[in-house]
């Protein structure tokens, strides 16, 4: 029997691949914490062998009749964004996948009354939500498969928690896989106009495109390091006003799979909450409680955070 053993809420920021001579000069001179965040959160959690997948909720990749999880035996190429070709060009990437996973999640959507596919076409794109962190998080590990899952455009958010519940049981249902999920995005999202936007380039959160979408993101912050899933759930009609990355799509798949309203992991959090022309971007991370995700709080003492919040 397969099972999760832990689960991130992870930005994929473009700034955190550029040369570190251009981070600090977008930044006044200082690096960004969110470089620092999974620097830290690589040697804590994905040097470990405690885990042999991860699979990122991908909150770039937008399909529209179903949802799809990559299937590859083995995913290498070079990558340029067509969104950002000067800063993301030509990156090389090579890593397994987890067919026997993908197919396995694909085959738990009739039970939840949803559509996935599990696709092992070698041309299928790939974005950089799901690169970027490879980059920091996988490479130069040869045996750690990757997997992505994208969100679903014509879905909502009952679809989306539907897919997490798949993709649960999708994990049990692998036998002796031990996975580690990520959900790539942003919190608020809204970017700076152009003609604004470099003028907004620090990631101090005082760039953040409105104070109102800064103390929704700082408040859903507190809520996850308390452990507080049921709330972030219940109050997504008040976050969306805020324009979160793909609705928050890729957070709802993640909290789908890990009990919904009766998740409890707190989270710890890696770097600050930091500005990325706009938005709102920040680096949590959830060990799975003692007693499960679902059970009460683990008695034991927190880890100490990588973070003055």
């Amino acid at each position: 029997m397969g099972e999760i053993v832990g689960a991130g809420l992870l930005a994929h920021v473009p700034t955190i691949v550029l040369p570190e001579g251009d981070r600090l000069e977008l930044n006044q001179g200082k690096e960004i914490t969110l470089v620092t965040g999974l620097r830290q959160l690589r040697e804590d959690v994905f040097d470990s062998d405690d885990y042999d997948t991860v699979v990122v909720l991908d909150s770039h990749w937008a399909t529209t009749v179903e949802f799809v999880v990559t299937a590859q035996q083995r995913r290498a190429g070079l990558f340029t964004s067509e969104e950002l070709p000067r800063g993301m060009c030509r990156m090389p990437y090579d890593f397994p996948g987890d067919p026997e996973l993908a197919h396995n999640i694909a085959r738990f959507a009739d039970k939840h009354g949803t559509w996935v596919t599990a696709i092992d076409d070698e041309y299928l794109p790939i974005y950089y939500a799901t690169i970027n962190l490879w980059k920091f998080l996988g490479e130069g590990l040869p045996d750690k498969r990757w997997v992505t899952i994208g969100v679903c455009q014509t879905g909502d958010m009952e679809d989306h928690l539907r897919l997490g519940r798949a993709l649960a049981d999708g994990i049990a249902a692998t036998p002796g896989r031990r996975v580690l999920l990520i959900a790539s995005g942003a919190l608020s999202h809204t970017f700076w106009p152009l003609r604004e936007l470099r003028d907004h380039e620090s990631s101090d959160p005082g760039h953040i495109f409105t104070s109102e979408a800064r103390d929704a993101d700082y408040e859903r912050i507190a809520w996850f390091k308390e452990g507080r899933h049921g709330k972030v759930l219940d109050t997504m009609d008040e976050f969306w006003k805020y324009k979160p990355e793909a609705r928050f799509y890729h957070y709802l798949m993640m909290a789908g799979a890990l009990g919904e309203q009766a998740c409890v992991a707190e989270a710890r959090q890696y770097g600050e909450y930091e500005n990325s022309i706009g938005t709102g971007q920040v680096h949590l991370w959830f060990d799975r409680p003692a007693e499960g995700w679902t059970g009460p709080p683990a008695s034991a003492s927190p880890r100490t955070p990588h973070s003055r919040s």
